[in-house]
């Protein structure tokens, strides 16, 4: 008995594993089977205690002929055969006359629901008589023996509990329904998944259904293997009753084969012997029959969970496919991703020789192939893109407000590297302060600080700003042609209102001139560099000129001069000195 309820109630694993239409019908079939193999194992257990019981009682006869309790017994056990009997032939007329209900109408029907109810009355009535000799049994059994707490039927009713009532009560299914689940197709069973939901094809759906279908097919291989035991140990019990029927047979035929004696005392004592045989013959089988349909339906049992594991296989079989099919192709597309990633890097160093260009390039190679490959992964595994259009929104909106000085920074990034834009080494203005760029980087960039005045010479400092400031309408950026470094510095005297500036003026520039004859060439190639890069611009010619002004101490000379900013210092030195030299002589 405990074997049996272990078996029948693995039944509440399978049932937490349903979820196509193809395993409830073949859990239907496994509980209605499973159902009544319990009720077949208790059948033998009452049959086999009953048998018990009434040997002990016989013993203790056997020791104490005079004992009333045991006479008390006797006719108690006699009394619940006989509403055994009695119970189960009104279940059987209740039944029937419930299968009867639905075909009839009108006064019949009226008759027949009255009669069922009065039926049911007295099914219970017996019920309740039963259970009122049961308890006298066990009484009488446990005083008799000294030994027991309580008869084998009162612990076979303990164990009952631990069971539906339609899996220990006799009578609650009849053999067509059996029929019904023996003769259940299979097939039918297995096409029915036809109907089942939507297949998952994400990677991680894929994966979790996968690991179901292992549980369920392990839980299956459980159900059979202790299926296999369950029918091993009912094959073991009824091999030795089955040797006794067949050695009573044997004898029950050479009775009834021996001429019939004219001797009473023979004929008296062969009648008692044949009532003997009977008795024992109908105690027999009545433990043994439940267990002969009892193995028939376990086989029937492990067959339609051999089959219930053959379509779980297949849905394993072909969701396995599914995701190694959706890895390759994951797989695929990813290399197919990193060769035109690697392509590009190769057209990079080809066609482009600009080092700081090269470098923006990868950059954005970088992002775009991680950006793509992040995309392909998240489509890959999930299955609704619908959800994961949502959950992207939501997920993108977040994104947005929490970072959006970051973005900021990283979109000002394309714009600072992109046509006339900063490169390392350029001399740029940032919201009035001036410097070389050391660094640009996604997020910001680096000047190393010049100080004010013409030589502008760094001041020690490092001074980062976020790429986010191109988009700031007052912070002021400002930086030199690409290609050219040249500014334009001035040499200016003043002079007496009735003094001749005419003079001053030619040696001013004659010597400003000279200077510049020396840089002129290297300015030159800044401007055509300066020219190309701004076709539609009308672009002046770099050379030194005069200024001529009326102030309120007399007049004013100035001469406006390019100087290349790497060497401004210089120059502006020598023109001074130059100027001077100039001006001293005409004094």
């Amino acid at each position: 008995m405990n074997q049996t309820i272990v078996w029948h109630q693995q039944l509440s694993d399978q049932q937490q594993l349903v979820k196509e239409p193809s395993d409830v019908l073949f859990l239907n079939d496994n509980r209605q089977i499973a159902d009544q193999v319990s009720r077949l194992s208790f059948d033998f257990a009452r049959a086999r205690a009953l048998a018990v019981e009434t040997q002990d009682a016989v013993a203790q006869a056997q020791q104490d002929q005079g004992s009333s309790s045991l006479e008390q017994y006797k006719g108690l056990v006699e009394m619940a055969g006989k509403s055994d009997q009695k119970i189960k032939e009104t279940q059987q007329e209740l039944e029937t006359m419930k299968r009867q209900l639905p075909s009839t109408s009108g006064q019949k029907r009226f008759l027949l629901e009255s009669t069922i109810a009065e039926t049911e009355s007295e099914l219970a009535l017996l019920q309740a008589r039963r259970s009122s000799i049961q308890n006298m049994i066990d009484f009488v059994s446990s005083t008799a023996s000294g030994s027991r707490q309580a008869g084998l039927q009162a612990k076979i009713e303990e164990l009952a509990r631990a069971l539906p009532a339609s899996a220990t009560e006799t009578g609650k299914q009849n053999l067509a329904e059996i029929n019904t689940v023996a003769g259940s197709n299979p097939v039918s069973a297995a096409s029915a998944g036809n109907g089942q939901k939507e297949t998952p094809s994400g990677i991680f759906a894929l994966t979790d259904e996968l690991f179901t279908l292992r549980r369920k097919l392990n839980l299956l291989d459980n159900a059979i293997q202790l299926t296999d035991s369950l029918s091993e140990s009912s094959k073991a019990l009824r091999a030795p009753l089955l040797v006794k029927v067949r050695e009573l047979v044997r004898r029950g035929d050479e009775l009834t084969n021996q001429p019939d004696s004219l001797d009473p005392v023979v004929l008296a004592q062969q009648k008692k012997e044949l009532d003997s045989l009977t008795a024992q013959f109908k105690q027999l089988t009545a433990a043994m029959l439940p267990l002969g349909k009892q193995v028939i339906l376990l086989d029937l049992y492990k067959r339609n969970s051999s089959h219930w594991r053959a379509v779980v296989n297949v849905q394993h079989t072909a969701t396995l496919k599914g995701l190694l099919t959706r890895l390759a192709i994951l797989a695929i597309a990813i290399g197919l991703v990193l060769g035109i990633s690697h392509l590009w890097r190769q057209v990079t160093f080809r066609y482009m020789r600009d080092v700081r260009r090269q470098h923006q390039f990868l950059l954005l190679r970088r992002i775009i192939v991680g950006v793509v490959i992040g995309i392909m992964v998240v489509v890959a595994s999930v299955s609704g893109l619908g959800s994961m259009t949502t959950f992207a929104g939501l997920l993108t909106a977040g994104v947005a407000v929490a970072l959006q000085n970051v973005i900021l920074a990283i979109a000002g990034y394309f714009f600072l590297i992109g046509k006339h834009g900063v490169r390392v080494g350029d001399r740029i203005q940032v919201s009035g302060v001036l410097g070389n760029v050391v660094d640009i980087g996604l997020i910001r960039m680096h000047l190393m600080e010049l100080g004010a005045g013409p030589a502008a010479q760094p001041t020690g400092r490092i001074v980062a700003f976020s790429n986010a400031v191109v988009f700031r309408t007052h912070a002021g950026l400002f930086k030199q042609v690409p290609g050219t470094h040249f500014v334009w510095h001035e040499v200016s005297l003043n002079l007496p209102p009735d003094s001749d500036y005419r003079p001053v003026e030619e040696k001013m520039l004659q010597a400003v001139n000279k200077v510049f004859a020396d840089y002129e060439e290297k300015l030159g190639v800044q401007l055509r560099r300066m020219e190309h890069t701004l076709k539609t611009m009308t672009i002046h010619s770099l050379h030194p000129e005069s200024r001529v002004r009326l102030t309120k101490r007399g007049v004013n000379v100035t001469i406006r001069y390019p100087v290349d900013m790497h060497h401004a210092r210089e120059m502006d030195d020598r023109v001074n000195r130059e100027v001077l030299a100039a001006t001293e002589k005409i004094g």
